[in-house]
């Protein structure tokens, strides 16, 4: 491949980026220029997440505190149009979603196959680290290759958008066991939840109950593979469902006293949304006495890869999680409207 035929990347992209506490900008900021082993990626859709919004509205994302600007989003996919010069990753105009993760050495231990838990890695628009690592919501971006991965034939970029949060749910289900013939329970229906029942259906789940405190996520949880919905309200219906595995999405400390209350002795709960630091008021003495597994998952690591099989062969279902599309110059409603929960789920920008 010769970079000479592709088009010239821009000195400068708009991007989103947060500056403060309720300061989150549409402006003018220089490409950085990509090092050899680096391609120029024209990015069509991003996908707001949680943490891009606990940027906005609080300037920190868990202890990742905002200490200077910082283009926000890990949610990404668009075309290469300016391939990397060492010839390495794909060729201009491949439609490529990314890994947002890059793993460096680090010297705290952790398990050599589970690198999203080591202490090395860095994530794309996270103020984790100082300088912060800029992130992928910009019209184009300067990434290294090993961050790319093609998409399939057939895989439309809108549908492509939802490709890291559903590893994210990818990886939650991994961590829950083989789930062929169970009873799932999903606490919390919003993006990650909903990702994760059209995961759980996708993995050979036999009845798939997603809760939540409002009817619009459920409605959604349905679409992708729901047998059964319930309001987090109905507290006993919830307590009552005696399930083989449930995956608490919600991050809340009432969600892991539901999911602990309504997963049967000798079962399983993965905890996937994150909680509030602290010491936080949960039934240990339940999974204590019920030989309840309690496990945690983070990001992901290679499922990314099971997740784009899965929707080039048609397996995995996860359209209807989309719920609103914002043009790049309405970011600011974009952003407002993934703030409220009772009425989206993944709201995505178009960049180009």
């Amino acid at each position: 491949m010769s970079s000479d035929l592709s088009p010239v990347p821009p000195a400068s992209v708009r991007a989103i980026v947060a500056h403060a506490t309720d300061d989150v900008r549409v402006e003018t900021v220089p490409l950085r220029a990509p090092s050899a082993d680096e391609a120029v990626i024209q990015v069509i859709y991003g996908g707001i997440c949680g943490s891009d919004l606990h940027y906005w509205k609080h300037g920190a994302a868990g202890q990742s505190i905002l200490r200077e600007p910082m283009v926000l989003g890990h949610e990404v996919v668009g075309t290469v149009v300016t391939p990397a010069r060492d010839g390495s990753g794909p060729a201009a105009g491949t439609p490529v979603t990314v890994h947002p993760a890059r793993y460096a050495e680090s010297p705290v231990r952790f398990p050599a196959d589970r690198p999203n838990i080591s202490g090395g890695v860095t994530y794309l628009g996270s103020a984790a680290r100082l300088p912060h690592t800029a992130g992928g919501f910009a019209d184009h971006v300067a990434l290294p290759t090993g961050m790319l991965r093609e998409l399939p034939a057939g895989v439309p970029l809108r549908t492509a958008a939802l490709i890291e949060p559903a590893s994210v749910a990818w990886h939650a289900v991994n961590r829950a066991g083989d789930l062929a013939g169970k009873r799932v329970l999903v606490i919390g229906a919003g993006p990650i939840g909903s990702l994760i029942v059209a995961a759980a259906r996708a993995r050979g789940a036999a009845e798939i109950i997603a809760v939540d405190l409002h009817e619009r996520p459920l409605r959604v949880a349905t679409e992708v593979g729901a047998t059964t919905t319930l309001l987090a309200t109905e507290t006993e219906a919830v307590l009552a469902v005696d399930a083989d595995v449930t995956l608490e999405s919600s991050g809340n400390p009432r969600g892991l006293a539901s999911a602990i209350g309504g997963t049967t002795r000798g079962g399983r709960v993965v905890m996937v949304g994150l909680q509030p630091d602290g010491n936080q008021p949960v039934p240990i003495a339940t999974a204590i006495t019920r030989e309840i597994d309690l496990v945690g998952s983070f990001r992901f690591h290679d499922e990314i890869d099971d997740v784009i099989r899965a929707l080039g062969d048609g397996t995995l279902h996860i359209d209807p999680v989309i719920t609103h599309e914002f043009a790049l110059d309405d970011a600011l409603a974009a952003f407002e409207a993934a703030l409220d929960s009772t009425a989206s789920g993944k709201v995505l920008v178009k960049f180009s």
